[in-house]
Parts: C-alpha cells; structure tokens; sequence
C-alpha cells in the first residue's frame, strides 16, 4: 500500500471520524443510525492513521506528497 492521504488531510479525517464516532456513542439516534455513525467513523479514523484509502485508489486520487528527486523514501 503506498500512500495516497497526505498533508492536511490525514488529521481532518482523524478529527472527523473521532467527532462521527463521538456521535455515535452520545447522540440519541436510533440503531441503524448509530451504526452509520460508528462504521463511516471508524474507516475515516483508520484512512487517516494508515494513510491509504481503498476509494481514492480507484478513483486516482492521491493528496499524499511526492518526495523530491533523487530522495529514498
């Protein structure tokens, strides 16, 4: 897996699945939502933390910076 979530967006979706999952415990939805809450914030914590997602690699995104030339990363 190489990297393809970099720069600012590794801690917004840290910051956005922590706040998806505090919804899911605090609010008072009904299960299925909860469910939603818990399943979308954990793939966005875990997408931030490992620094790969599996949908931006079939769409050919990457926001993940290039090292310069001639740099071993």
């Amino acid at each position: 897996m190489t990297c393809n979530v970099g720069g600012i967006e590794r801690p917004i979706r840290i910051g956005v699945g922590l706040v998806l999952l505090a919804v899911g415990i605090f609010a008072e939805l009904p299960a299925w939502g909860v469910g939603v809450a818990y399943v979308f914030g954990a793939v966005a914590v875990v997408t931030g933390v490992i620094g790969f997602c599996p949908a931006w690699s079939l769409l050919g995104i990457n926001t993940c910076p290039t090292p310069p030339a001639g740099k071993k990363v």
